[in-house]
């Protein structure tokens, strides 16, 4: 009698990075799964040890915990950006690294224009100052103690093309917006369909992103770049934390550089208290929501999805939405 294969030890790292309701089917290949609620950097070896794939959402898989795992064949992010994989070291290992791709097509465009238009009409001062006891104040049927503008007929400067990007477009448009696409910041010969990069800076009424971070895009809108911004934007980051130099962001809402601006994302989350960040949290021109434009019902179990999906194909010889080292 043949013995029976050995289970595939899957590892888990971080299951509470995604809603208990959202359904993670069984992958269809013989294995054990070990799920953990969270895992911290320091835990992160020895929970991998023996593991044949692990699974991350934000728990960091380092060279060094790469290196003590002696049976890891795959990596599977279970989100898109791959920056909490040391995937370089996973290449010298001969260790695959997938992501999840395209999942987030109509959640985060509709996040981000719900930062704009509650920011372009003012709508949580408005809110707060009612529920403070404005409106009965002012004895008229309204008032206008913050900046009411319309979306037709500004301008939207859109740093990153990817689908993203691609569609938080298509929503402008049809709001009647003029769309610009950018290149990154030091980027040339991107073709006549993109708008230099400072150009996007003084010539837009509202500046959205959705860039990956790396070397190249960490702080790439600074105390420099808000200083070229004429016409007083709102700026909007549902990317990722570390794109804007967050201490320059509060100093150019607190001196009126900016009109507004609305960040779901964070250098560090969750923030602490006296995070730049935290800190702007009172000011009526600034929103700030917990990394959750990407956690739309349909979004994650799209996530979940894709995440078994990725997975069974490695496992089966087919690997899909392989991050190279280079990315």
């Amino acid at each position: 009698m043949s013995k029976p294969a050995k289970k595939a030890r899957v590892v888990f790292l971080d299951r509470d990075t995604m809603p208990t309701d959202v359904a993670l089917r069984p992958f269809a290949f013989p294995h054990e799964l070990q799920e953990y609620a969270a895992t911290a950097p320091n835990a992160v070896a020895s929970r991998i040890a023996d593991a044949d794939i692990v699974i991350t959402n934000k728990a960091p898989v380092s060279k060094d915990a790469i290196a003590g795992a002696r049976n890891l064949r795959l990596v599977a992010i279970a989100a898109t950006g791959s920056d909490v994989v040391d995937v370089g070291a996973c290449a010298a290992r001969g260790v695959a690294v997938s992501n999840i791709r395209g999942y987030a097509v109509n959640t985060v465009p509709e996040h981000t224009f719900a930062l704009i238009l509650a920011l372009r009409r003012s709508i949580v001062a408005y809110r707060e100052s009612v529920r403070v006891g404005r409106w009965g104040q002012a004895g008229q049927f309204c008032y206008f103690d913050y900046p009411i503008r319309d979306l037709a007929g500004s301008t939207l400067g859109v740093i990153g093309d990817g689908a993203l990007g691609q569609s938080v477009a298509q929503i402008a448009r049809g709001f009647g917006m003029r769309v610009l696409f950018s290149a990154y910041k030091g980027a040339s010969g991107m073709g006549p369909l993109y708008t230099p990069f400072e150009e996007i800076l003084r010539t837009s009424d509202i500046i959205t992103l959705h860039a990956p971070l790396t070397a190249g895009t960490r702080n790439m809108i600074g105390a420099a770049e808000f200083a070229q911004m004429a016409r007083r934007p709102i700026l909007v980051n549902t990317a990722r934390g570390g794109l804007v130099d967050e201490t320059a962001l509060a100093t150019a809402l607190r001196s009126g550089q900016i009109a507004g601006a609305g960040f779901d994302v964070a250098t560090i989350e969750p923030p602490s208290h006296d995070h730049p960040l935290m800190q702007l949290t009172d000011l009526p021109n600034f929103i700030l929501t917990p990394h959750v434009a990407w956690a739309s019902r349909e979004a994650v179990q799209a996530l979940a999805d894709q995440l078994v999906d990725n997975v069974d194909a490695f496992w089966n010889g087919a690997p899909r939405n392989i991050v190279s080292a280079a990315a």
